[in-house]
């Protein structure tokens, strides 16, 4: 369970959301961290901060643990940036009472990450966090959320080759012409750099997937979307080759985007 720390995470998004209205009517970032006082006692080791910006409305990218899956904070802003998706980022969600533990944000739990959804604790302070995370995708969403993507990073042995995407309200036929899309994208963009690793592309429910995000999708944000992405990727995507993956996703979900849309409207 958290301690004092626990509080100031969820009151950091009531403050956030005060102001939010008038704050992201464009596509400006909106932070809430250290220098926006007053706060109470920071979340260890550093106080929340979420990175707000409006963009095409009903597309969505979440970023739920910026801070703790590397480097996915940097990706989904660029990631918004070159897509004109609408983008919700957060840093400094854990550590609560122990090593490793944080606020799960997309779901209204703590846990260790790695762990498996039945470790994971429901607490009134995850729950704060959840909600006021809930209520900023659906600000920045301006209307129906039509299609949220989260992306995410893991470090398991089992996946440092592959990027893995779990899906809701995704056929198998449409999973296939994702994949496929992804595929097409990563050797294009990745043809001129031949030490660039080409990760192998895993779409549910095509393939069977190690991260099914099946916690979220249960009880969390993936499920209030019409169409969801949960995207993992390994380290050596979003570290060495980052530019390069950035620019494949950023390609793929453009694309991948207005595919499911035309599949939608047939």
């Amino acid at each position: 369970m958290p301690g004092s720390a626990a509080p100031s995470f969820a009151l950091a998004f009531a403050l956030l959301l005060s102001g939010c209205a008038g704050l992201i009517g464009g596509k400006q970032p909106v932070s809430v961290g250290a220098a926006s006082r007053p706060l109470p006692l920071p979340i260890t080791p550093g106080p929340g901060s979420f990175n707000v910006q409006k963009g095409r409305p009903g597309y969505v990218i979440g970023v739920p643990h910026g801070s703790t899956d590397i480097a996915t904070d940097l990706m989904g802003l660029e990631l918004a940036r070159r897509t004109g998706f609408g983008a919700v980022v957060v840093t400094g969600e854990g550590s609560l009472d122990s090593p490793g533990r944080r606020y799960n944000v997309n779901r209204p739990t703590e846990g260790v990450a790695g762990d498996p959804p039945r470790s994971e604790a429901e607490t009134e302070a995850a729950r704060r966090v959840y909600e006021g995370y809930g209520r900023l995708v659906a600000e920045v969403a301006q209307g129906p959320l039509r299609f949220y993507v989260e992306i995410h990073g893991n470090a398991h042995q089992d996946t440092a080759g592959r990027i893995e995407i779990a899906t809701v309200g995704v056929t198998k036929e449409d999973a296939w012409q994702l994949k496929t899309l992804l595929e097409l994208v990563r050797d294009a963009h990745l043809s001129g750099q031949p030490n660039a690793p080409k990760l192998e592309i895993l779409v549910e429910p095509v393939d069977t997937l190690r991260y099914t995000a099946s916690a979220s999708k249960a009880g969390g944000l993936l499920g209030r979307s019409d169409r969801s992405l949960h995207i993992e990727l390994p380290k050596v995507a979003r570290t060495t080759y980052r530019d390069a993956y950035t620019a494949v996703l950023a390609d793929f979900l453009t694309q991948g985007a207005d595919l499911l849309a035309s599949a939608r409207a047939k």
